[in-house]
């Protein structure tokens, strides 16, 4: 999971209210409930020390939070308020659990992120027909439009004659249609390039995304996959119809079948690298590893297991995302006068953003298939660059 959406929590210096709010009860009952849920928010941001404005903030727009619209709407929201304003809101797949309590401290509180808005491999999804295509980006928090290309629109029909002085038409049709693929090919590549999307689901006519397909790069061809349903026609796929729903259901297989094998991949790296070889350790668990990691951005994927006691192991911290420690006086070594204490997972989670890192989340321990606790403590990390020689 890329967490660059939360970089406007970074930009900013703190303190921070962290609030996940619960909107699932679509009834008019649940209003009252949602107001009074709000009121004690704000409170208890206050009793903790947060200033009225950002209190006042936090209410306001949490008041103003929509309800589930049946199974459509988010489930619930995450909050994240500074100086009297609300930064950033992110809609929630899940409900938030009970005992996850509104949180005034130095880092926002984006842990529980990690859970309640599900993984999210960004998916490109190119809508193609002989004539052009239609880029859309989806991920977990919904998606937009994000580039089109218009090739060339004649001739790209062939006749049905046979005749041989219609050849010369025939191959001025498959023309248009292989340099219209390659000008799909190349936004494609374009858009890939802009989004940092993870996979890419081609839509639409057969042939089409066919050449379309054998015209990407490399490394985008192998992350993509195609589908018959769908396409760029007005009304192939319109919203709620059986075709719309089959090409939901592809681009849901398509990015869960990434995320398996994606965090299968990572975890073989992380077992072999956590094991020194030929003096090399590309892999690295525990607080105090990771603390050193994240001072050197040596963090390249951060692999975090929801159920590990070392989440809630205390760091201190100071402005810039390298300024992490186990001790408060290595902080101000560091160069922050004032530092604060924080959780350990939104230390490294606030490295892992700002340095370009992803954050994968590991089955908890008595899900895996060999009942190992795996990283120990429940934080662990591929390192962008090895440690060389001999490392504790």
């Amino acid at each position: 999971m890329r967490l660059g959406h939360l970089q406007p929590l970074y930009d900013r210096p703190g303190p921070w209210a962290s609030v996940y709010f619960d909107t699932s009860h679509p009834d008019e009952s649940a209003a009252e409930e949602r107001e009074r849920a709000a009121r004690e928010a704000s409170r208890r941001l206050e009793r903790q020390g947060a200033d009225q404005d950002t209190c006042r903030a936090v209410y306001d727009r949490l008041t103003a939070l929509p309800p589930a619209a049946g199974s459509a709407g988010p489930a619930g929201w995450a909050v994240f308020a500074t100086a009297g304003e609300v930064v950033v809101d992110l809609p929630l797949l899940t409900p938030p659990p009970m005992g996850e309590p509104p949180c005034w401290s130095a880092l926002p509180h984006v842990g529980p992120l990690l859970e309640l808005t599900g993984e999210d491999p960004s998916c490109l999804v190119a809508y193609i027909d002989r004539t052009g295509a239609d880029v859309e980006l989806r991920h977990g928090r919904g998606g937009e439009r994000v580039g089109s290309v218009r090739g060339r629109q004649w001739p790209v029909h062939r006749t049905a004659s046979a005749d041989w002085s219609e050849r010369h038409f025939q191959l001025k049709t498959e023309n248009t249609w292989e340099h219209n693929a390659a000008l799909i090919a190349d936004e494609l590549r374009t858009c890939q390039e802009e989004t940092h999307a993870d996979l890419l689901v081609l839509a639409g006519d057969a042939r089409e995304r066919r050449a379309v397909h054998d015209q990407l790069p490399k490394p985008l061809r192998e992350a993509a996959v195609e589908t018959p349903h769908g396409g760029r026609a007005a009304g192939s796929a319109p919203p709620g119809t059986h075709a719309a729903r089959l090409l939901e259901q592809e681009v849901d297989e398509a990015r869960a079948q990434y995320t398996r094998e994606r965090d299968e991949a990572a975890m073989e790296r992380f077992r072999a690298g956590r094991t020194p070889s030929g003096g090399r350790v590309a892999a690295a668990e525990g607080v105090p590893a990771l603390v050193d990691a994240a001072r050197e951005h040596r963090i390249g994927s951060l692999l975090v297991r929801p159920d590990g006691v070392d989440l809630y192991r205390e760091v201190w911290v100071g402005t810039e995302p390298d300024q992490v420690a186990l001790r408060r006086t290595d902080v101000q070594y560091l160069g922050d006068a004032r530092p604060s204490p924080a959780r350990a997972d939104d230390a490294l989670i606030r490295s892992a953003v700002v340095t370009g890192a992803e954050v994968l989340t590991v089955a908890p321990a008595d899900e895996e298939t060999d009942g190992g606790d795996i990283p120990v403590g429940g934080l662990g990390a591929l390192l962008r660059w090895p440690y060389e020689g001999d490392t504790e």
